[in-house]
């Protein structure tokens, strides 16, 4: 289960246009599914919500020689989805599925879902047209921000590419509540996470990969397409890396915990200034199945800032900066420590690393999570976001009036609890570049790479690649580096040495 799944609605701005696939087979043993993408424009746009030890280099596998990888051509929407084909059974029923390294389970509509519109506008899984299908019957439940499935497992044969996994373990979806997944064209999804976080203990199929001896190199990578002119959406290869698809050398960084792709994560940057926030480290997730890019709402609302993205006015945090300003700004000027100085002044208790709500604690779930929106105490938190965006002004040796009237604006800023926050299309060329501090090294995101664009002309909508995501400690901060990073930064997932790697995409 993702953890922005159980945690927040992601918006995502997804447009969904059904295309033809055209299979072609290499002489190399590779088996690629050819799809096509189509310009998107405002007339079809949809919104849906939708989770150190030294670096091990890894070899690369070239295509072109190699028969120990598998490729898997995905087909990408608005830069916003992206997503490729496999088939259950025998013989092989089709589905288009997610391939979403932030879960774990595969999960496909079943037959016997008779009373969910999405299974009516989907396939269905028929177990009684396949020769190699197993019963099994346990049932099974997911949970995501504004969309759920429950089903039942079962097994059979799963194609992805020219590789067969036999008895893989799966879920029929006989449940798909509500409008999520009506809207997708996509049927199901593939998770490529770890097993500690499947649901039911189930294999995930990568795992069985490897068991079946599929494939010889416990890796995969992606390599997602962000040129919108070009038709082929992207690429995931089994067992290797696709030399072509990046350039240089790839940063890699241990998995921390594993379950998500997690890992640790230094200071982000904006226009080239530190923020701070996560100087002393953040954890970060690289997910394939969340388009956007998800931070903590301190750092996000001083991005929405900077690039002038609409936000929404939160009067508690006016309020605060009106009362505590000045003192927080003296606090900090007289070497209090940052993390007490809210409990200091009576808004935040003290457990020794953070400032806690005095009010009522609200759990949210067993990740410790909280939603973007808040459910404590509103004034401990926009204590904390004004320490913070204080301190980021302090380093830039900002005046006292400026950091005031600068905190001020941020609380004008805040994102929108919806997700979405529309960005001025022609300010594009005077919007700074965000960086992301990986494994010691920067890795920038300039503003045509963080920015979606919906449409073509004078009708063209520009919309933040950028969401907030609390999580708070010791699980948090987190950042989720979706689609909009992984666009950028070809990436691999090295499941063998357990890290992950990010070079340049080509």
């Amino acid at each position: 289960m993702k953890i922005y799944s159980t945690t927040v609605a992601v918006a995502l701005i997804v447009s969904f246009l059904l295309f033809f696939s055209a299979f072609s087979e290499r002489n190399d043993g590779t088996f690629r599914v050819g799809l096509k993408k189509l310009k998107l424009d405002s007339k079809n746009r949809l919104a849906a919500r939708v989770e150190s030890r030294q670096d091990k280099p890894l070899r690369a596998y070239s295509l072109g020689n190699s028969e120990d990888a598998d490729v898997v051509v995905l087909k990408n929407y608005l830069d916003a989805q992206y997503y490729g084909e496999i088939a259950i059974g025998t013989p092989p029923q089709k589905f288009t599925v997610v391939f979403d390294t932030g879960s774990s389970n595969l999960w496909v509509p079943s037959s016997k879902c008779y009373f969910s519109l999405a299974c009516l506008l989907h396939p269905k899984y028929k177990s009684s047209r396949s020769s190699t299908y197993e019963k099994n019957g346990k049932s099974a439940a997911i949970h995501y921000g504004t969309g759920a499935i429950a089903g039942f497992f079962s097994n059979d044969a799963v194609t992805v590419g020219d590789l067969v996994v036999k008895d893989q373990e799966f879920i029929e979806a006989t449940k798909e509540p509500g409008i999520t997944f009506v809207v997708a064209k996509f049927d199901g999804i593939l998770g490529l996470g770890f097993q500690e976080i499947s649901v039911g203990n189930a294999a995930p199929l990568w795992y069985n990969m490897l068991k079946q001896g599929l494939i010889k190199e416990p890796v995969f990578s992606f390599w997602l397409n962000r040129n919108a002119d070009e038709e082929e959406g992207g690429e995931l290869v089994f067992g290797g890396v696709d030399p072509n698809h990046f350039k240089g050398k790839h940063t890699y960084v241990p998995v921390t915990q594993k379950g998500y792709w997690q890992f640790d994560m230094g200071d982000v940057l904006i226009g080239g200034a530190p923020t701070g926030f996560c100087e002393s480290g953040c954890s970060a997730i690289a997910d394939s199945g969340t388009s956007l890019l998800a931070g903590p709402t301190t750092i996000i609302t001083m991005i929405n800032h900077a690039i002038g993205a609409a936000g929404v006015v939160s009067q508690q945090c006016k309020t605060v900066v009106d009362q505590y300003g000045q003192t927080i700004l003296d606090l900090l000027l007289s070497e209090t420590q940052p993390k007490k100085i809210c409990s200091q002044i009576g808004l935040c208790t003290f457990d020794g690393t953070r400032g806690v709500s005095m009010g009522i604690q609200s759990v949210v779930d067993k990740e410790n999570a909280k939603l973007s929106n808040g459910v404590g105490d509103a004034a401990c938190s926009a204590c904390e976001m004004a320490v913070v965006w204080i301190q980021s002004q302090l380093r830039q040796n900002m005046t006292e009036e400026r950091i005031l009237n600068y905190v001020n604006e941020l609380c004008e800023r805040l994102p929108s609890p919806m997700g979405e926050s529309a960005v001025d299309c022609a300010q594009l060329s005077t919007m700074p570049t965000v960086s992301f501090t990986i494994g010691g090294k920067v890795f920038d995101l300039a503003p045509e790479e963080y920015v979606l664009k919906v449409g073509e002309g004078p009708v063209a909508q520009c919309i933040s690649g950028f969401i907030a995501l609390d999580v708070a400690p010791p699980r948090g901060p987190l950042w989720i580096l979706g689609d909009v990073f992984m666009g950028k930064y070809h990436t691999v997932f090295d499941f063998g040495n357990e890290q992950v790697g990010f070079a340049e995409a080509a």
